[in-house]
């Protein structure tokens, strides 16, 4: 099969399509011909050598993908050859073809384009992790995320929406109006505000009962500062920096605060199906209504896979970029 492979760790110009043995499905697994495949930030890391597969897992990038069931590995479920299913995956979505779990592929949403549908596994299951499983997100919290232009970002903002909390969101200046139409209530320009003292403002002093965070160690104590009175802050990434200086603890304990920190890929294949389960029975259904939807950035033909990097590592996307196969 073709696919898009690596020649060495480094940048852009390493990936070319080229060729790779076609998978074959074992017991429990479905052969899926891919028609689209997101992009997301861990597969710029792993083509530099920075961010390896699971032991295990394919070694060709993409973790997630939109296709047709093209065969069937013994006991693969209520699935059938034709149906159309997207799927979070631990590698091996830039191809033709990718072989995924059962019980973790999910339904396209009726009528939408597969490059749509490639843009719901990872950034909509990581959210809902983060907010639902981690956080215990309710109705009416106030939930602050960061990045909010990002994959993640526009998927959480939607969820805390749907979920009747307050959406706040910080992005750069030219991003904000896009959040805004998603349901955010705030947004920030985190190169020009003091995100902690703005949130504090809008919610009179309550603050955010949820933080999600991909920055790190530099919003470490502005997060602190921001949070509600036992308030979750999840973190998901370090983009920013990883160690935190001169940390009073007792900070911690005045705010009664719970930090969760979590990586979705190198999690055991049980915790992604129960995961998916619990998103297909809880979030999939909003799709369908047009409560949520995917947020599309800019589609490339998977031949154009190092612009779409190239794009990705600028932080120029709001939303999703997706790769269309073939």
């Amino acid at each position: 099969m073709k696919a898009i492979l690596v020649k060495e760790p480094g940048g852009v110009e390493q990936l070319y399509l080229g060729e790779a043995p076609t998978p074959v499905p074992g017991e429990g697994e479905l052969l899926v011909r891919v028609h689209a495949a997101g992009v997301n930030r861990p597969d710029v890391l792993q083509r530099k050598g920075k961010y390896p597969p699971p032991p295990g897992a394919s070694t060709i990038l993409g973790l997630e993908v939109a296709g047709t069931v093209e065969e069937l590995g013994p006991n693969s479920g209520e699935w059938r050859v034709g149906d159309a299913v997207c799927a979070l995956l631990p590698g091996g979505g830039y191809a033709e073809y990718a072989v995924i779990p059962h019980e973790m592929a999910m339904p396209v949403p009726a009528g939408m384009p597969f490059v749509e549908a490639a843009a719901i596994p990872e950034v909509f299951l990581t959210a809902y992790q983060a907010l639902y499983w981690l956080a215990g997100m309710k109705e009416g919290d106030h939930v602050l995320v960061h990045a909010g232009g990002s994959g993640v970002g526009t998927a959480a903002i939607q969820l805390v929406k749907a979920a009747g909390a307050h959406a706040h969101a910080t992005a750069s200046a030219g991003k904000l109006p896009y959040l805004q139409e998603l349901g955010a209530e705030t947004t920030i320009d985190y190169r020009t505000e003091d995100f902690a003292q703005r949130i504090l403002s809008v919610t009179d002093g309550h603050g955010a009962d949820v933080i999600v965070d991909f920055i790190g160690a530099p919003y470490f104590h502005s997060n602190l500062e921001a949070l509600a009175l036992d308030g979750r802050i999840v973190m998901l990434a370090t983009l920013g920096g990883v160690k935190v200086e001169e940390v009073d603890l007792r900070r911690l304990f005045a705010k009664r605060a719970t930090i969760a920190a979590s990586t979705l890929r190198s999690r055991r294949r049980d915790y992604h199906v129960r995961l998916t389960r619990d998103f297909r029975r809880d979030i999939l259904p909003l799709f369908n209504d047009g409560t949520i939807k995917p947020v599309i950035d800019r589609v490339y033909d998977w031949q154009d896979v190092a612009d779409a990097h190239g794009r990705m590592e600028a932080n120029e996307n709001v939303g999703k970029i997706v790769l269309k196969v073939l």
